[in-house]
């Protein structure tokens, strides 16, 4: 039995092979690991040799839905491997739960599975603002679920329905501080203007800096949060939010209960020194602060009293200590 090399392998994956290698596989005539095996049958099913499509149809019934599972978790995976989990496997278990945490996979697919999803994986797709928001057909099915709870439904409606009047004094003072030149400052107001709440959600995860600080003070929530989605986000964005006091509690909450943004300092550092943030957020991190900036908050009087003497407590234990 032939075992096949990376490159062939690979020509079977996007079906380039001859017509020789690829009936090869689908009489288990290769030596294929049992993840690329269901990947390969995946692109055959659809394959323009009809009667390599109905070998693979045949073939694909043996394979298991763990091995199945394993080839969804590949970042790399292959549309067609999507398309038929989703379609043919969907009951299965793993299955609903592999294709939405890989990220590639489209909302296209994730409509046919809506239904089958777990709470757990109910959830985590809801919270990924890009794939719910860019498509309205996966909102539509995930309304429908039997797992989505009211709550749910009703974060659903706010993203794909009309929304809540934009407050342009708000916007426009958030544009001033992120583009300087007037021109384009008013070319990026009239744009979000014009934006259903999912556009802007959209806009928000791919737009540049500019989108990012203004719709940061977004009237929608939801919009808020895509801000802190977006892939383009850069630290000293991060240090600048948490700094701001018009932001709302729940974005600041947001902040800093992400890993990757407390790691950063200053982040936390603004974080406390913000009078807006949470009171039980600040004395969780207080601690984090170095002798200096715990300091400093001893004396800042925009903070609350309780922050302030828990952190004068704090600096007065730490000295102590130190004798």
């Amino acid at each position: 039995m032939e075992t096949l090399s990376p490159e062939v392998v690979e020509d079977l994956r996007y079906g380039r092979a001859t017509r020789e290698r690829k009936l090869a596989v689908c009489t288990s005539g290769a030596h294929l690991a049992p993840s690329d095996r269901a990947e390969i049958l995946s692109v055959l099913v659809i394959d323009a040799d009809e009667m390599v499509a109905a070998r693979a149809s045949d073939a694909i019934l043996s394979i298991t839905p763990e091995a199945f599972v394993e080839a969804i978790k590949r970042k790399n995976a292959q549309p067609a491997l999507f398309a038929f989990a989703a379609r043919y496997l969907a009951d299965k278990p793993g299955i609903c739960d592999a294709l939405v945490q890989n990220k590639n996979c489209g909302a296209e697919h994730l409509v046919h599975v809506a239904r089958h999803l777990s709470n757990v994986a109910t959830q985590a797709l809801l919270e990924d603002l890009d794939r719910v928001s860019a498509s309205p057909a996966l909102a539509a099915a995930l309304e429908q679920s039997p797992s989505v709870t009211p709550e749910q439904k009703k974060h659903l409606r706010e993203l794909h329905g009309p929304g809540r009047p934009l407050d342009e004094a708000a916007l426009a003072d958030a544009a001033a501080a992120a583009e300087a030149d007037p021109a384009r400052r008013q070319t990026l107001l009239q744009r979000i203007a014009k934006m259903t709440v999912a556009q802007r959600v959209q806009y928000a995860i791919k737009g540049g800096s500019e989108a990012r600080r203004t719709l940061i003070r977004d009237t929608n929530k939801v919009v808020q949060r895509a801000v802190l989605q977006s892939p383009r986000l850069t630290d000293q964005e991060v240090e600048a939010f948490a700094s701001m006091s018009s932001l709302t509690d729940e974005i600041l909450r947001l902040i800093a209960s992400n890993r990757t943004f407390r790691k950063n300092y200053t982040v936390v550092r603004n974080l406390i020194n913000n009078p807006k943030t949470p009171l039980d957020v600040t004395l969780h991190m207080l601690p984090m602060l170095n002798p200096q900036d715990l300091k400093r908050l001893t004396t800042n009087k925009n903070i609350p009293e309780t922050l302030r003497t828990t952190a004068f407590k704090l600096h007065r234990t730490r000295a102590e200590q130190k004798k």
